[in-house]
């Protein structure tokens, strides 16, 4: 029995606002959340900016936030504004049956602040100054365990890390679980808090990060000629998945359909991606198998586009390779350009983006396009929002991750709602 997928409620805490709408409102508008960092570290790293959030402290009770590491802190914000977006209450007031209700929550890193704020510890104060909470709170299965906690969801909590891609197998993941009849309700998504002098120094030293230190707004310029590296980001995106039997019996609103995901992995590199981007086509062709659609259903494509001198090419190759001649009529765009790259909340961020595009007919820009790399196979959304048509819409997001982890995600705009 093939049972329909819809998205009842979205929550995200990212560079661009501390939640879903102001987020998205940000992104049609072209704004950058990326800014030179005021700490005071950032000084001596060859790259001084990075694309931070606001504190999420200030939307947890202080209790709650001190046994949090930040990634955890993260998910929990944008999880509670999901799981109330979506109409559900907490503890008492919250109706669903914990037996049917499942998380699933990637990270590409985890709990990184406690880890290195714990090892400063002991090594400056000594042993016992230890938190007994590190392990609990480093652990990369803590977002999601903790949103668990907060949710009631007993079918299942699930954690996966695949790097880049994990907050999109995470939604794959909830997905097939509803599929095959596990639970009824899921919340989704990820969540990354990893802005720290020694991540940024490491992805400085691979070459992987843009080093425009003197413009920082302007860093994250996918398929720009100029492009130099991603950017570093932080937050978090939950979304509610639920039957659609279920959000119609409680007259829930719906932002669209979640139809379908493909998973491959290139099987070339620890880093690099395989350059043929074949490994990225499959990914897509599946979401497509998996989810009834037709290249020339898709009206829009959500990149994993992240800056790189790369990464970019193989990745306008890989969607003009699944899509073949209906390439011709897609819009592509990478939000990444705005939020710089949030790693493991990545795709869930960009998941949200992909859907609201389809709902409100419109597909936010990719900023800060001077020079447009010649001879793209796609049609990219340079600097500006771009309109969808009417009727029945259709779209991609690609996440890809170190390993060789590729996956894309199938929405439609059938059944909204909201």
């Amino acid at each position: 029995m093939t049972r329909t997928v819809v998205i009842t409620g979205f929550g995200a805490f990212t560079p661009l606002g501390a939640d879903a709408p102001s987020t998205w409102e940000a992104m049609l508008a072209g704004r950058s959340g990326v800014h030179a960092l005021r700490q005071s570290w950032a000084a001596e790293l060859p790259v001084t900016f990075a694309a931070e959030t606001s504190d999420p402290v200030e939307h947890l009770d202080r209790v709650t936030a001190r046994r949090l590491d930040r990634s955890s802190q993260l998910a929990m914000v944008a999880g509670m504004e999901a799981w109330a977006d979506a109409g559900f209450g907490l503890g008492a007031d919250n109706p669903t049956d914990p037996d049917r209700t499942l998380v699933s929550v990637g990270t590409g890193i985890g709990g990184l602040h406690s880890l290195l704020g714990n090892w400063d510890t002991q090594k400056e104060k000594g042993l016992r100054r230890v938190s007994p909470l590190t392990i609990p709170m480093l652990m990369a299965n803590a977002p999601a365990a903790n949103l668990g906690l907060l949710v009631g969801a007993a079918a299942a909590v699930h954690a996966p890390v695949s790097a880049c891609a994990s907050s999109n197998e995470a939604i794959s993941l909830a997905y097939d679980q509803i599929q095959l009849d596990r639970c009824d309700i899921a919340l989704a998504g990820g969540t990354e808090g990893v802005i720290h002098p020694l991540p940024l120094n490491a992805f400085a030293q691979m070459q992987a990060l843009s080093r425009r230190n003197d413009s920082p707004e302007t860093a994250s310029r996918p398929w720009d000629v100029d492009r130099d590296g991603f950017v570093l980001g932080e937050g978090a995106a939950l979304m509610v998945l639920e039957t659609l039997e279920s959000a119609l019996a409680r007259g829930a609103k719906i932002y669209g359909t979640l139809v379908g995901a493909g998973i491959s992995n290139d099987n070339h590199d620890i880093v690099q991606p395989e350059p043929s981007g074949r490994g990225q086509s499959q990914a897509m062709i599946k979401a497509l198998k998996a989810s009834g659609l037709a290249p020339r259903d898709i009206v829009h494509v959500n990149a994993h586009g992240t800056s790189t001198p790369q990464g970019d090419v193989t990745e306008a190759g890989s969607i003009a390779t699944a899509l073949g001649s209906a390439v011709d009529g897609v819009v592509v765009t990478s939000t990444k350009s705005m939020t710089g790259h949030l790693l493991g909340g990545a795709g869930a961020l960009e998941t949200f983006a992909t859907v609201m595009a389809l709902r409100d007919r419109v597909v936010p820009p990719t900023i800060n396009i001077e020079n447009l790399e010649p001879g793209l196979p796609v049609d990219i959304a340079v600097n500006a929002t771009r309109t969808l048509g009417e009727g029945d819409l259709a779209a991609l997001n690609n996440s890809f991750g170190f390993g060789g982890s590729n996956v894309a995600v199938a929405v439609t705009n059938q059944n909204v709602t909201a």
